[in-house]
């Protein structure tokens, strides 16, 4: 049996979940089920590729380019590691999360857009403060933030990831800052911090709503989490990429379904395990779309030295540092990084492998647009 797929999932139960719910479905969430059940079918096209060593003829069908597609995020992966790979300083970084608190989340999930982006803001903005300070960072670090809402088994759970470089610019004399140690931040200051940001963005842009948001809720903690990753480019890349296009359910932890029901596989972080779900069909589509953002939200956002106004200021940061590690023979992980990109490219380049022989020696000898084309082409 092949491997079964969200757009499987979708295909069997949507039908019966836009009958159920389709009047009150944003229309984000129709038009998320409709690109996941034409991604990679005729229906959007493709190539007619054509085997040198067995003679025989296939297609390789369009990808839909959904942002919540879990089968189309190889080649995003791929240009944006390609990207950020001249970009990185070499020095050691730092993984921060913040999560919100339950008692906030129904508030947070029923103004989406608002609030995705003042936690964002918040989170960055208390990182920076506290990197700030001398008696931590004491400086401006490179700071990339990405926002994720769920947990493993899909339920709702907005929190944020932040990379955060192990040194930084003072604002004041322009030096060098360094972490101490394995050492960036006081979470504990961080959570507090967070917390009475976000509520002063929320009561300066949405009185409102912050009003209607019981007292109780703002004297909860928000989980902060900051532990240093390490240094190397291409060890740095490769963890951030995970979390960069990762949408809530990949297609291998489906394990099956039948007519009623889906099961999945999830990891228990508190037991160190892997589990298995079993939920209804429409729960599984409905846990699925409660992850699908807003339209044109970014859910990826650069601050500090990463913003796109520091970029002059980073890179001569970044060959300061480069020639400072050469004189003292310590060369960074450069290759590791070319090759990582130049494997990139090159994987781009290649023509599918030919489903029949398994051969790479294969050729595009037609496109299509649409399903009739490709039925005429045949």
């Amino acid at each position: 049996m092949s491997q079964l797929e969200v757009a499987d999932v979708f295909r069997q139960f949507s039908p019966s979940y836009l009958q159920a719910f389709g009047k009150g479905m944003l229309t984000s969430h129709k038009r998320v089920i409709k690109d996941i059940i034409a991604c990679r079918t005729p229906i959007l096209g493709g190539k007619r590729y054509q085997c040198g060593d067995c003679g025989e003829t296939f297609y390789a069908y369009h990808g839909c380019g959904n942002r919540s597609c879990p089968a189309c995020h190889t080649s995003q992966t791929k240009q944006w590691l390609e990207a950020r790979s001249v970009e990185l300083l070499p020095c050691p970084y730092f993984h921060v999360t913040v999560t919100v608190p339950s008692e906030l989340r129904s508030s947070i999930r029923s103004h989406q857009r608002t609030c995705y982006c003042l936690l964002m803001k918040a989170s960055a903005q208390a990182v920076l403060e506290l990197c700030a300070d001398k008696r931590y960072l004491g400086g401006v670090p490179a700071l990339l933030s990405v926002l994720h809402t769920w947990t493993a088994s899909m339920h709702y759970h907005p929190h944020v990831h932040l990379l955060v470089s192990g040194c930084g610019v003072s604002k004041q004399d322009g030096t060098w800052s360094h972490a101490k140690d394995k050492f960036l931040i006081p979470v504990r200051a961080l959570s507090r911090l967070v917390r009475g940001k976000f509520m002063a963005l929320l009561k300066k842009k949405h009185p409102d709503l912050e009003a209607a948001i019981a007292k109780e809720a703002w004297k909860q903690d928000w989980v902060t989490w900051c532990k240093l990753w390490g240094k190397g480019e291409k060890a740095v890349l490769e963890y951030l990429a995970r979390y960069v296009h990762r949408v809530a359910i990949t297609n291998g932890r489906i394990v099956s379904m039948d007519e009623k029901n889906v099961t999945f596989r999830y990891k228990d972080r508190k037991a160190e395990k892997m589990c298995l779900c079993t939920v209804s069909g429409h729960e599984f589509m409905r846990r699925f779309l409660q992850h699908v953002l807003p339209k044109r939200f970014h859910k990826v956002r650069y601050c500090g030295l990463w913003h796109s106004s520091k970029r002059a200021k980073r890179q001569e940061l970044r060959i300061s540092m480069l020639l400072r590690e050469l004189v003292q023979g310590r060369l960074p992980q450069a290759p590791d990084s070319a090759a990582l990109t130049t494997a990139g490219a090159e994987q781009n380049e290649f023509n599918p492998p030919c489903p029949h022989c398994g051969s790479r020696d294969t050729s595009c000898i037609d496109t299509f647009s649409n399903a009739i084309e490709a039925s005429n082409s045949s």
